[in-house]
């Protein structure tokens, strides 16, 4: 079946579908993964965005259950160079195909990823929209203006979770605040044997306070972090109570909740290739990455953060740290889902911060509200 990707510039792409029939509109992407297209497709952090894949051939090792990020795929489309139907791979349940079908995702394959990934580049991320139907190009192009623009905004609260659920452990209770949170981070938490409270993106400070943790996790999440200014009144009134670790999404909260700014990349950070150098101590990281915002370096000074990680191609802010406050926060993905997994040391640093703020400040027994949630009161 053939399918086409039209551009809010007015460019065409005439290729194969390999998805859902129909179509829908999102903002034009690109990720340079080599692999992790399953991760990709159900990160969170890409709702409403169709993803182009820089890597030629996609497909080809199928779709395993173990490496879902959430539930359902967030992506409103795939593009791809060549997708492979016949996935080779003993860990295979299924193939990509099949996922975005079940879904009502639509894709597109047999187009020239290199001119799409190239016009993005130098024009800056724009709306599409993918399908598969016979409609005009002036018909297509009616459908995507038509497309308010704040219904491609506020997708914190379509991908957050709606209610608070519990997932124990046996040391650090860490309250995980999801934006659209990857099972990545809670997997490196249940690693560490941590006992972790999972609430929406709108759970207000004293609520939190209730569940009397130990360190609060900001999640990883999509959009603009100025479109969910709770969070930022909520961080605020946290930071310096608790110790606070910040994810992507989390670390732009933060910062605005510290009195910074950000801004709109003009195409992004996707994939799992992104150098980041730390400058306490030189060496440079290779790191995972999904994000169209950057905390903005001038707006730095004064907010009591400090930076502590840049990227080396375009020299953006990518780590923080408060110098009074128990707080920090990456730009990059630490837990990894795909990527390189040498980043990972970053929850240990903030169990560390933990340890140590608890030393500082002795906390009461929890027994209460451990028996609070056991019973569904919380």
């Amino acid at each position: 079946m053939q399918a086409r990707l039209l551009l809010e510039d007015g460019t065409l792409f005439t290729g194969k579908s390999f998805g859902a029939e129909g179509e829908l509109t999102g903002e034009v992407v690109f990720n340079t993964g080599v692999t992790g297209y399953q991760e990709v497709v159900s990160d969170p952090s890409y709702y409403g965005q169709i993803v182009t894949m820089t890597y030629p051939l996609i497909g080809n090792y199928g779709i395993s259950r173990d490496d879902f990020e959430s539930i359902v795929p967030a992506i409103h489309g795939c593009v791809v160079r060549r997708y492979e139907p016949v996935p080779s791979n003993w860990r295979a349940q299924y193939s990509l195909g099949d996922l975005l079908k079940e879904h009502g995702v639509p894709g597109i394959s047999d187009i020239d990823t290199r001119m799409l990934t190239r016009k993005i580049r130098q024009q800056g991320t724009m709306k599409g929209i993918i399908t598969t139907s016979a409609k005009s190009v002036e018909e297509l192009a009616e459908m995507m203006a038509s497309v308010r623009v704040d219904e491609l905004h506020n997708q914190v609260a379509r991908t957050s979770t709606a209610h608070l659920y519990h997932n124990p452990g046996w040391k650090e209770r860490i309250v995980l605040i999801d934006f659209g949170a990857k099972n990545g981070i809670l997997r490196q938490l249940n690693q560490r044997g941590c006992d972790v409270v999972i609430v929406p993106h709108n759970t207000t400070a004293d609520e939190i306070r209730r569940l009397n943790p130990d360190g609060i996790q900001l999640s990883n999440g999509p959009g603009d972090p100025k479109d969910v200014p709770h969070a930022v009144e909520t961080i605020s009134q946290l930071l310096g109570e608790y110790p606070i670790f910040g994810i992507c999404l989390g670390h732009q909260l933060l910062s605005l909740a510290c009195g910074a700014d950000t801004e709109k990349l003009k195409f992004g950070h996707r994939g799992g290739n992104h150098p980041v150098k730390d400058l306490a101590t030189g060496r440079c990281y290779i790191t995972s990455q999904n994000h169209g915002y950057t905390v903005t370096e001038s707006s730095i000074a004064g907010t009591g953060l400090e930076i502590t990680h840049i990227n080396n191609n375009d020299k953006t802010v990518e780590g923080v740290k408060h110098t009074k406050y128990p707080a920090f926060s990456v730009q990059y993905h630490p837990e990894a889902s795909p990527g390189p997994q040498d980043n990972s040391y970053l929850f240990d640093q903030f169990l560390d911060m933990i340890h140590e703020h608890k030393r500082q400040n002795p906390q009461k027994p929890r027994q209460a509200e451990l028996m609070a949630i056991a019973k569904g009161e919380l």
